[in-house]
């Protein structure tokens, strides 16, 4: 078997900088964790916010800390910076090669989609984001890491994507009719996702949208890991 993740992000209509932030490192124990956070509102200030939340997390997930405790951490951290008054989505999805799971440590809101070649089924446990209040914690999901296994999580931009022109974004309509008429890799779910809300916003995005697509597939090639970015940059820069 092999694992691929993929990432599509963009940021708020008319705003430069995204309050995404997505970071990828590599597990000591063996794997490798995608790290997504959501810092509240835009811009810059967002942006400030959710990079203090991931490099908190990747640091202690680099010392081989435990997903739930890093989350945690991270909550008590921003709390005490902030004191309560700014709060953060968080997303930890990691791929433990020691447990031969998938683990997806969830500290927000917005659901999940975990598909099967025989179903997808929309995760929507109630979850806290981080930073209101101490003793935040977290929602952990394991799943067993099988052929067909692909995972989509998301920030809140991609659910309320539709929602000013009254046509909200059907995400697991759009998920299953990919997945029913062909087999698309990680990187064209998460280009297509993210394209079809931008459009239902008329191609003005009204938050930050990023969307991260795991998919587990049959083994094909060598034994050489790859990773690759696209990053666009202003011709004013």
């Amino acid at each position: 078997m092999e694992v691929q993740i993929a990432a599509a992000k963009t940021s708020k209509y008319a705003v430069t900088e995204s309050g995404d932030t997505l970071e990828v490192v590599e597990r000591p124990n063996g794997g490798v964790s995608v790290v997504l956070a959501d810092g509240q509102t835009s811009g810059q200030g967002a942006k400030a916010v959710s990079i203090q939340v991931v490099r908190k997390v990747i640091s202690l997930l680099a010392e081989g800390v435990r997903d739930g405790a890093a989350a945690r951490a991270a909550s008590d951290t921003l709390f005490t910076d902030k004191r309560g008054k700014v709060s953060s989505t968080l997303n930890i999805l990691s791929v433990d090669l020691h447990t031969g799971t998938v683990v997806l440590t969830r500290n927000n809101p917005v659901a999940f989609f975990v598909a099967r070649p025989e179903q997808i089924d929309c995760i929507s446990t109630e979850s806290t984001p981080i930073g209101i209040s101490r003793n935040v914690r977290p929602v952990i999901s394991e799943i067993p890491v099988e052929p067909g296994l692909t995972i989509v999580i998301y920030t809140d931009g991609l659910v309320h994507a539709g929602d000013r022109n009254g046509t909200p974004f059907d995400i697991c309509t759009s998920l299953q009719a990919m997945l029913e008429d062909q087999d698309p890799s990680p990187q064209a779910i998460a280009d297509s996702l993210l394209a079809q809300a931008v459009a239902l916003d008329d191609g003005r995005p009204s938050d930050d949208i990023s969307v991260v697509v795991l998919k587990v597939s049959k083994r094909i090639g060598d034994d050489v890991r790859r990773m690759s970015v696209r990053l666009p940059i202003n011709a004013s820069i």
